[in-house]
């Protein structure tokens, strides 16, 4: 675990979206909730910022679409220039801005609430800025959604937290129904997908973070080597026609495939599924600041194995003289290399919209394109800092 960068002079930030492994990092700070500033977090300069009418609740980007999520509004962007595309006004009451966009920036789906009090789902296409379907999730209100990486599957879970399920798209049918657990009522505070979408993980806050696993049962299969598990199976499907609904949809639901006994209780976290030296695993960061590292089996699954912790924040334990050298009054005076955090410090000014001039390749600012274009590749990014991003101006247009 290296830290990369560390942000000491602006300590207030509650929303941070990266572009992918570029420098080019989405930020939002208590001290301005209505501003988004984009910045390279490596030189500290910032590329623009643009002010909306309330407070900003989530920032969602991928190479082609860069979005913000206000209660009741909703502001798409051109990423490569910031142009504000469309503005979805008056969308229904969302107050922890939850929504989801697909990091597959061939499609760019956009899902978020259709209805407060109930698990509706509106799926809209953010690259031909059209809706798509409108799926009927939940019969409560919605409490996460993720999409799979080529944006072709979405999973959604409500403020119950007892089923998660998971839908085509754009078509919006069910694919799949897991039970994450009958005893009580949960708040899931994520969902991600593995990078092959054969695996979902969900994490809450209880000690629990469940991985299922997406396949299709073959009946044929249980036909050609009958066990008296697969006669019980049947006996129960069978049996599932004459039952209410609720009880026959809680027959069809499958349990998690693998688990995460974590050793905390009632903390926020949030999980991924990731391949670390071509082998699959779990990280679950909690909001105590720790981040941990299971293994996981993707034949037998099971209990996950803790193989490291670490610690996320560490480096606030720096020497009192090194922070006496990187104060934010430093940095303000030098009007012409602003970092994020000096534009935080400076004096509050009237709400405005700011996009600074583009980047040419051998340094000099150029109008167009905010982002250069080889940010958007479709392979892995690789940033040269020294060459790439070089300082702009405090320029509006």
């Amino acid at each position: 675990m290296d830290c990369i960068h560390e942000g000491v002079e602006c300590p207030d930030v509650y929303i941070v979206e990266r572009l992918f492994s570029s420098s080019l990092v989405v930020v939002v700070s208590l001290s301005m909730p209505r501003r988004m500033n984009v910045y390279h977090f490596k030189k500290g300069t910032e590329i623009c910022n643009y002010s909306y009418s309330n407070n900003i609740l989530s920032v969602r980007l991928n190479r082609q679409r860069l979005v913000v999520c206000l209660e009741e509004s909703i502001y798409i962007h051109n990423i490569k220039d910031m142009k504000l595309l469309k503005t979805l006004l008056n969308t229904p009451s969302n107050p922890s801005g939850l929504c989801a966009l697909s990091v597959n920036h061939s499609n760019s789906y956009l899902a978020y609430p259709g209805n407060p009090t109930i698990g509706e789902i509106i799926v809209y296409d953010a690259n031909n800025l059209s809706a798509v379907t409108l799926i009927q999730a939940h019969d409560s209100p919605l409490a996460a959604l993720t999409f799979n990486a080529s944006g072709t599957k979405l999973a959604s879970a409500s403020e119950k937290g007892t089923v998660i399920r998971v839908f085509t798209i754009p078509e919006g049918q069910k694919l799949f129904e897991f039970r994450r657990g009958m005893k009580r009522y949960v708040s899931i505070s994520s969902l991600s997908f593995s990078a092959d979408a054969q695996f979902l993980c969900a994490s809450s806050n209880t000690e629990t973070v469940h991985i299922f696993k997406l396949e299709q049962h073959s009946p044929s299969r249980e036909e050609e080597s009958p066990t008296w598990s697969a006669y019980v199976g049947k006996m129960f499907t069978a049996a599932s026609t004459y039952l209410p609904t609720q009880v026959s949809d809680m027959m069809h639901q499958d349990r998690a495939f693998a688990t995460v006994r974590l050793n905390m209780f009632g903390l926020k976290n949030i999980c991924a599924l990731t391949t670390i030296q071509k082998l699959p695993r779990l990280l679950v960061a909690s909001s105590d600041g720790h981040l941990y590292i299971y293994n996981v089996d993707p034949q037998d699954g099971g209990e996950c194995v803790l193989v490291q912790k670490h610690r996320l924040f560490e480096g606030d334990e720096e020497p009192a003289e090194q922070r006496e050298e990187e104060k934010p009054e430093d940095a303000v005076s030098q009007t012409s290399n602003q970092s994020y955090a000096a534009t935080v410090a400076l004096p509050s000014t009237p709400p405005s919209s700011t996009t600074l001039m583009g980047y040419s390749e051998d340094g000099g600012a150029q109008k167009g394109e905010v982002i250069p274009e080889h940010e958007f590749a479709e392979g892995p990014v690789c940033l040269d800092d020294e060459n790439e991003f070089p300082p702009v101006g405090n320029q509006s247009n």
